[in-house]
């Protein structure tokens, strides 16, 4: 027999269990930003008193221009690596964002396709084209956002691969 109150609460204990897992996602990944923030800030001290120590050993003024040049390309391969850490950190959390979010559209299908079934089985004799009606409606909103989730997937992977593409030759530089 459909019983709408067990559903109900179903459907807000499994809520509870998604809100509980995106809420444990940000505060993952707002403790890897604070840690990347702490490393760098870290990395950013130690460079400052190494820069000042080095300047403190120039004789004349062109070991000054060399050592200028030589902090100057440190400081953007260090700007380079954090941006690098900061995107990777960002597309992780996109990543497991997106893996919740399909979880949670799989199970919301389930449920949906379950609820329409014991739904139907309860409707009154004579309701088949309204019943018909409404699974032809969810099938077709299900089909839909379905599209559209593998569209903006597509969308993401195509603008990572740009990213990773632009900051390839960057890397290049360094090692060179």
């Amino acid at each position: 027999m459909y019983n709408p109150t067990e559903q109900f609460a179903d459907l807000n204990k499994s809520n509870v269990e998604r809100a509980t897992r995106l809420a444990a996602i940000a505060l993952e990944n707002t403790q890897k930003l604070v840690n990347l923030n702490l490393a760098t800030a870290r990395d950013a001290w130690a460079q400052s008193v190494e820069s000042v120590q080095a300047v403190s050993t120039v004789k004349d003024v062109q070991d000054l221009f060399a050592l200028r040049t030589k902090l100057a390309e440190s400081g953007v391969q260090h700007a380079l690596a954090y941006s690098r850490n900061l995107y990777d950190l960002a597309s992780q959390a996109q990543a497991d964002y997106a893996a919740a979010s399909e979880e949670v559209w799989s199970n919301y299908t389930k449920s949906m396709a379950t609820w329409v079934e014991k739904a139907t089985q309860s409707a009154p004799a004579g309701s088949d084209v309204a019943v018909n009606a409404f699974k032809s409606t969810v099938a077709a909103t299900t089909a839909a956002f379905d599209q559209f989730q593998k569209a903006t997937k597509q969308v993401v992977n195509l603008a990572d691969a740009s990213v990773r593409a632009a900051a390839a030759p960057a890397k290049g530089r360094k090692a060179a």
